[in-house]
């Protein structure tokens, strides 16, 4: 009996610290859309100044963001990004996605129900005029076409990058995770933990899908930045390549 009083006591003493750190990490977290418009974002895309929206492709809309291709005749190298006003080096970013409708014609075959968040990005105003995606590490997310082909969401590519994953450089431009395939229009839940350059880990629905670390800069899409210097912050932005996706709850806690 006394053991268990004391049990109650060590809670009810705790519980108010708890509550208190709760409440604290809540007041953290950023959100880095606020549901209403595109404050705090910028958009580039190839071919057109920064800042130009072409066909409202990035909109908001019943309190997402969306990229649509409603008003584009044919996307042909229209990829384009939207990127958030600020850069970040160690944090954990939140989002929500999903793929919708069809891919915009003219559109790569490789871009059906193909998208992405890119992190430790370049600056959208140091991307050339016909610049198509910037030097950054993507999250990717892909949706699943063929029942009978697997296609992993929260894989990595590296536009202009080099990662090192199992004590290796991987030099490779796309690296599968190990998520399950989705191919329904359902929402997926994506967190990013990233510890400036020393660990970079992707998850999807709570689940860890693949994890690497010491970007640089190196290889395919690298026109601007010296090779082999290390990356360890950079911009967020959110991809348009020609298939509509949606986004919410896009959030961030600095570590």
């Amino acid at each position: 009996m006394m053991r268990l009083i004391q049990k109650l006591l060590v809670f009810i003493l705790c519980f108010p610290l708890l509550s208190f750190c709760q409440k604290n990490d809540t007041k953290n977290w950023i959100q880095l859309f606020n549901g209403k418009d595109l404050t705090g974002w910028v958009v580039k895309i190839n071919g057109y100044p920064l800042g130009e929206n072409i066909h409202n492709t990035f909109r908001v809309e019943d309190g997402l963001l969306k990229v649509s291709y409603d008003g584009y005749e044919d996307f042909g190298k229209s990829f384009g990004h939207i990127f958030y006003e600020k850069p970040f080096s160690n944090y954990i970013l939140k989002l929500e996605y999903r793929f919708v409708g069809k891919q915009a014609k003219g559109g790569q075959e490789w871009g059906i129900k193909n998208s992405g968040a890119m992190i430790h990005s370049q600056s959208p105003q140091s991307m050339e005029l016909d610049q198509s995606f910037p030097v950054s590490l993507e999250v990717q997310f892909l949706g699943g076409i063929d029942k009978n082909i697997e296609r992993p969401t929260g894989n990595l590519c590296t536009p202009g990058m080099h990662v090192t994953m199992n004590n290796q450089k991987i030099t490779e431009h796309c690296i599968p995770s190990t998520s399950p395939t989705f191919y329904g229009d359902e929402w997926i839940h994506v967190e990013v933990e990233v510890h400036n350059d020393s660990l970079i880990t992707h998850k999807i629905n709570g689940l860890k899908v693949i994890s690497y670390s010491k970007p640089i800069f190196g290889g395919q899409f690298n026109t601007t930045f010296k090779e082999g210097i290390p990356v360890k912050s950079g911009y967020i932005s959110l991809q348009s390549e020609s298939h509509p996706i949606e986004f919410k709850n896009i959030e961030i806690l600095e570590l």
